[in-house]
C-alpha cells in the first residue's frame, strides 16, 4: 500500500503491485514473417495469440530476458536485437514496465520452456496484423503495442 499526494491535494492510499519488469519481442524471419505464439492463459480461460514475452529475473537486463524468452518460447537465438521502445503495462496499480524488441537474424536454438507453458509457434505476415487485431484474434495489449511499433520500424527502417 502506498500513500500519495498530488501537489496540494489530499493524501490517498493506493495498492501497488511491485513488478521487476518484462519484455515483449517480435521475432522476424529472414523472409519477413513474424513469429507469434499461441498459449493457454488461465485468467482468460483460453488460448491467446501473442508476441513472445516474459518477466525479468532479478539482476537480469531487459536484453538478457529477451534472449532467454526467445529461446524458451519460440526456440530461436537472435543475431540482432533491436530496441523499439517500451510501455507501462498497468500504471494505475503496477510498477511493471515492458521493454519492446525486434529480434532478427534468427537461428534455431530451443531451450526448455517454463512449467505449464504449452506453446505453439505461428508464422504471420505483417500485412495480417491489423486484421488479427480488428477481428479480435489478437487481443493482448502488450502484443498489440509491440507489433504495431515493430511493423512501423521494420517497414520504415529495416526492410528498406
Amino acid at each position: 500500500m502506498d500513500t500519495a499526494r498530488i501537489e496540494d491535494g489530499p493524501e490517498f492510499d493506493r495498492e501497488i503491485v511491485e513488478h521487476p519488469g518484462s519484455v515483449v519481442l517480435i521475432p522476424i524471419t529472414d523472409d519477413g514473417k513474424v513469429l507469434l505464439i499461441r498459449q493457454y492463459r488461465q485468467a482468460a480461460e483460453r488460448f491467446l495469440l501473442e508476441a513472445s514475452a516474459g518477466t525479468r529475473e532479478v539482476g537480469e537486463s531487459p536484453e538478457g530476458t529477451a534472449h532467454r524468452e526467445l529461446q524458451e518460447e519460440v526456440g530461436y537465438k537472435a543475431g540482432k536485437l533491436i530496441s523499439i521502445g517500451g510501455s507501462w503495462v498497468a500504471p494505475g496499480y503496477s510498477t511493471e514496465y515492458s521493454y519492446m524488441y525486434i529480434a532478427t537474424e534468427l537461428e534455431l536454438a530451443p531451450l526448455p520452456s517454463d512449467d505449464g507453458e504449452d506453446i505453439v509457434v505461428e508464422e504471420v505476415d505483417f500485412k495480417d496484423i491489423q486484421r488479427l487485431i480488428s477481428s479480435g484474434e489478437l487481443e493482448d495489449q502488450m502484443s498489440i503495442a509491440a507489433l504495431l511499433s515493430a511493423q512501423y520500424v521494420y517497414t520504415e527502417h529495416i526492410k528498406g
